[in-house]
């Protein structure tokens, strides 16, 4: 696609890209261009339409404002404040399923999540089932 732009945008390109165009293949490049460019000029006109209607709307709730005599910070705090907070509830921690003694002799308990501790992993390798830790 970059190449592509080099070639549109470079006359000297374009010339020679044009040679190994027949004069059907040009206008028929021709009108399609033409079809783009006053597609996107539309849309274009059609989004500064938009803005400067957004703008106009802004300018004249702002003259409200005013002649209501309100004050601008009481209005942004009082928009702010309708918003409920969004807060996340914090998850509950899990209860213990197993409990295990590690190598320094520590009785400890596992949830069943995550990696699968040191001491449990060696039993079961040896041949223990998980349930011989279930509390």
């Amino acid at each position: 696609m970059n190449e592509l732009i080099k070639t549109l945008l470079n006359l000297r390109s374009l010339r020679a890209f044009a040679r190994d165009l027949t004069m059907e293949q040009l206008e028929e490049a021709y009108g399609k261009f033409t079809t783009v460019i006053e597609e996107r000029r539309e849309e274009e006109a059609k989004i500064r339409e938009e803005q400067a209607e957004k703008e106009a709307q802004l300018a004249a709730i702002a003259k409200q404002i005013t002649e209501q005599g309100l004050d601008v910070n009481e209005l942004i705090s009082a928009l702010s404040s309708n918003k409920p907070a969004k807060t996340q509830a914090k998850r509950q921690p899990r209860p213990a399923k197993y409990k295990y003694t590690d190598a320094s002799g520590q009785e400890k308990t596992w949830t069943g999540q995550g990696r699968t501790p040191a001491a449990i992993q060696e039993a079961l390798n040896n041949g223990q089932s998980l349930e011989d830790f279930a509390i």
